[in-house]
């Protein structure tokens, strides 16, 4: 599946704009302020289409019309909790980062629990943001694999080595901007083959709702022995069902919109709380509809390939030969647009990773800075020292990614990604429970912080082990390991209240930390 010579000019046009994106904002970081919050002046529209670039990523791209593609519209489930989660965090989280004019999350923790536990934060979350750049950049490097000549490592190289340019040198503002454009061009693209579609089906539009209807491709059903099965909605921790799902979904975004650097980052480089709350509401507003709309053309080629089969598309819905689904996308572009068409939807493809990419570097130079390096390392420097410091740490940072792509590649198998996966999400377990203990509470300090750390680091261990099998039948989970997330979060909780309440008392005062401790005083700036 290689393009051809006008859309590699497209392509090559769209990515030297991004570049030159990047070596513009270069001009403006002076100052570690501008480089990881942009002075704090971005207004809200743009700091939302950000998250909304970072977020939708290119599970939206490939993924999610894979996804319909195959089955039907239940992975979309989890995402209707999105606005529920941004409401919650606008009013009962927000505020805490604001009024205390954090750069990063884990500030938040040192406030509140100690020196030792916003180290515990900052640290797993690097290792997590490796952990997933680099399985980013590898699905990157594969679909400009199956649009050109390069081999393998070489689309890596080429893939990390571009996004680690303009990320090191711009900072977060060239994060940002290229983010909007990214988030831009990313619905652009998916609205030209959504049209190409309809374009080429006899029926047009009417034909896909028909035929889609027909078949049950819109319902929230999964693909259960071949055949579409309406999904339940009980309450139940045994099972997966479309109402956990929603639990599901309002935990995990609660979790991200909450504890994770490159969007907390995001809040503080807003000009004002306002202005983080309207980029709250461009995200929930713009997401939804992004999602839904790359769910129904997966519908949309699936209609299609039933009107025009081909083997390959035959083999995407049954795994033939190892055929993904997710490549539905890639294979319609390349066979189907028009010439510089084509190159422009790579693009998007393309930007849906990229977006993902350069928020991690600059949020991994920013914790690694701010939470480690400044804090405990190296302290007193000016503050050119420590700008020259982020941009080594970014580079630091995509070395690793880089480094992490190759060695997925050279797995043949996925033991060492689930290896990795497993170890990462055993170390973060569970940290929404801590920010909400802190927040929620007026109880415990960094002591039954510390001791609900433990207690959730030897749950997730269990919960890990005997989800593999490596454990005795009596010491089996209790619940379905989906859920593991949502339990891991509540144990921590627990665990710190419990361990407060019996044993570890407030030391210190705790203004501002708390929702029972907010003064109704004016940010500072």
């Amino acid at each position: 599946m290689n393009l051809g010579a006008t859309d590699i000019v497209v392509l090559l046009g769209y990515l030297a704009g991004i570049m030159a994106m990047g070596l513009y904002f270069a001009r403006r970081n002076v100052s570690t302020e501008e480089y990881f919050v942009g002075g704090r002046s971005f207004k809200g529209w743009v700091v939302g289409l950000s998250l909304v670039g970072t977020s939708i990523s290119s599970i939206s791209f490939l993924a999610f019309p894979g996804d319909a593609y195959k089955t039907a519209y239940l992975r979309m489930v989890p995402n209707f909790m999105l606005p529920v989660a941004l409401v919650i965090v606008a009013y009962l989280v927000l505020p805490f980062y604001r009024k205390n004019r954090i750069i990063s999350a884990y500030q938040y923790l040192e406030m509140r629990f100690g020196p030792r536990v916003r180290v515990y934060g900052a640290l797993t979350f690097i290792a997590g943001q490796v952990m997933r750049t680099s399985g980013i950049l590898y699905l990157l490097s594969m679909l400009i694999q199956g649009v050109t000549d390069l081999s393998p490592i070489a689309c890596i190289l080429v893939g990390g080595v571009f996004v680690a340019l303009y990320t090191v040198v711009g900072g977060i503002s060239a994060v940002m901007w290229t983010d909007v454009i990214q988030t831009i061009v990313l619905a652009g693209g998916g609205l030209l083959c959504l049209g190409v579609v309809i374009h080429k089906l006899p029926g047009g539009i009417d034909q896909i709702i028909e035929v889609g209807s027909a078949a049950d491709k819109f319902s929230f059903a999964e693909l259960r022995d071949g055949t579409l099965q309406p999904a339940r909605w009980d309450f139940t921790l045994q099972s997966k069902t479309a109402m956990m799902m929603l639990v599901l979904g309002l935990t995990n975004w609660l979790y991200e919109y909450s504890t994770i650097q490159y969007t907390v980052q995001r809040y503080a480089a807003s000009r004002s709380t306002r202005a983080a709350r309207q980029a709250m509401f461009v995200a929930a507003v713009a997401s939804i509809p992004i999602w839904l709309f790359f769910m129904f053309l997966g519908t949309a080629l699936w209609v299609f390939y039933q009107q025009f089969p081909t083997q390959e598309a035959a083999d995407m819905l049954t795994g033939a030969g190892g055929a993904k689904a997710e490549d539905v996308l890639p294979y319609f572009i390349v066979n189907e647009l028009p010439a510089g068409l084509s190159g422009l939807v790579v693009a998007a493809a393309l930007a849906a990773a990229m977006s993902s990419l350069d928020s991690s570097l600059n949020a991994i130079a920013t914790v690694g800075v701010i939470d480690i390096y400044r804090r405990h390392l190296v302290k007193d420097r000016d503050d050119r020292h420590y700008l020259v410091i982020a941009r080594w740490v970014a580079t630091a940072a995509s070395v690793l990614m880089i480094v992490g792509a190759i060695v997925f590649h050279k797995a043949e198998s996925k033991t060492l990604q689930d290896t990795l996966t497993t170890l990462t999400s055993i170390l973060a377990g569970g940290l929404l429970g801590l920010y909400f203990f802190g927040m929620l509470t007026t109880r415990g300090d960094g002591r039954a912080a510390g001791f609900a750390i433990i207690c959730t680091l030897v749950f997730t261990t269990w919960t890990v082990m005997a989800g593999k099998g490596w454990l005795p039948w009596w010491l089996n989970l209790p619940f379905e390991t989906y859920y593991t997330s949502i339990v891991g979060h509540v144990v921590m909780f627990a665990a710190g209240y419990v361990a407060a309440l019996l044993f570890f008392k407030v030391r210190k005062p705790l203004r501002n930390l708390t929702i029972w401790t907010h003064e109704d005083e004016p940010e500072n700036g």
